[in-house]
This record gives structure tokens, C-alpha cells and sequence, in this order.
């Protein structure tokens, strides 16, 4: 067995040594430490970019359905500008709450209602395409066209403008499913006012028309 100094000074680091110790990473060298994120705030960000993936991509495949791969147009996937804007602020939120109240995200049962109303919200959304069929446009209509029709049955037996009860349920359940307060106000109000603003509008200028399919 070798003494101690003869292994030292053969570059053979003993246990006390500084070589021997693990590397500090940037943060540690700062003495900053970064939370690991929560299990439940994974599964939430992993839920929530399924449910955008899967919205949006089927309302495309159905307008096309409906109407022709040719008279869809990427309009269809439904995806403006304010809308880029709102789920990156969204996620801006929920990342940063990961880092200043983490326990925020380990409502589990919050996060579960969330994940509810997305479902349900998804499932009302898809009833108003399927029942109304051609009649169903992301665009608002002020002209007669030969499909429109009234559609009184299926969803629209229960509810006026499933579309659009449909995805305000979706969209705000989103953002419960990702436990943000603030954006859960947001867009809950953002969209209320929205709505109630374009749903009148079709009524007065379409008067004529039986059909108030839209979006």
C-alpha cells in the first residue's frame, strides 16, 4: 500500500482533495438555487400542449371534411396573432410561477377540474361541427349561401351557439388545468367580452339568413 504523499505526488487525487470533488454546476457557484419542477407541473405542461396539438389540428381536418381540402385555408387552424399571444403568456405565467410559488402547482384537484372542462369543452365543440356540417364556417357569413339551414337538433336542441360555449369552456379550462390564476381571469373575461360582442353581430346583419353557424 502506498503512503498518502507518494500517491499525491504521482497525480493520484486522495479523498480529501479538491480534485476529488464533484463540479459545482453555474447555479451552486452563484449560490443560487433552482426548485426542480414538480411532477403535477409536467403533466400539467404535457396536458396542455396535447390539448392545443389536438384542437386545433382537428378542427382543421373537419373543415376540410366538410368543406374540401381546397376551400380550407390555414385560417382554419384557428391560430391569430392574439391568440399566439395569449397561450405564450400563458405559459410565460406558468413557468414562472414553477419558479416563485411552486406549491401553487400541486393542486391537483384544480388541475383535475381543468383538464375536465377541457374535455367537455372539446367534446361540445366538436357536436356544434359534426351536427351543423357544411353550415359550420370559421367565418362569419352575412350572405345566404344554399347549405345555410337552421339546425335545431343534436347540441343545438340545448344550446344557441355550441361553438362558442364550446370552446370558451375549453379555453378557459385550460388554464385551470395549468393552475394559473391570473390567465383563468384573463381569459375567461377577454373571451366573455369577445363573444358577446360577435354573437349579436350576425344576428342584426343576418336576420335573413337561418343559419348562425360561425366559429
Amino acid at each position: 500500500m502506498r503512503h498518502p504523499l507518494v500517491a499525491t505526488s504521482l497525480g493520484e487525487a486522495s479523498p480529501s482533495s479538491p480534485r476529488a470533488r464533484a463540479p459545482q454546476s453555474p447555479s451552486e457557484s452563484l449560490g443560487l438555487q433552482i426548485p426542480a419542477v414538480p411532477m403535477s407541473a409536467r403533466r400539467q405542461a404535457w396536458q396542455f400542449a396535447a390539448a392545443l396539438v389536438f384542437f386545433h389540428g382537428s378542427e382543421y381536418v373537419l373543415a376540410a371534411a366538410f368543406h374540401g381540402r381546397r376551400n380550407v385555408t390555414a385560417t382554419s387552424l384557428l391560430i391569430s396573432k392574439q391568440y399566439v399571444l395569449a397561450m405564450s403568456f400563458a405559459m410565460l405565467e406558468h413557468l414562472t410561477e414553477i419558479l416563485i410559488f411552486p406549491e401553487v402547482k400541486e393542486y391537483w384537484f384544480v388541475s383535475n377540474i381543468g383538464l375536465l372542462m377541457v374535455l367537455i369543452g372539446e367534446i361540445i365543440r366538436k357536436l356544434a361541427v359534426v351536427t351543423a356540417g357544411r353550415a359550420f364556417t370559421h367565418v362569419i357569413r352575412i350572405y345566404h349561401e344554399d347549405q345555410h339551414q337552421l339546425i335545431t337538433h343534436g347540441v343545438y336542441r340545448f344550446m344557441r351557439h355550441p361553438g362558442y360555449s364550446g370552446f370558451l369552456i375549453w379555453a378557459v379550462g385550460t388554464q385551470v388545468m395549468l393552475c394559473n390564476p391570473v390567465s383563468t381571469v384573463a381569459f375567461t373575461y377577454v373571451l366573455w367580452r369577445f363573444f358577446s360582442k360577435r354573437i349579436p353581430y350576425p344576428a342584426e346583419r343576418t336576420s335573413y339568413i337561418p343559419s348562425l353557424m360561425s366559429f
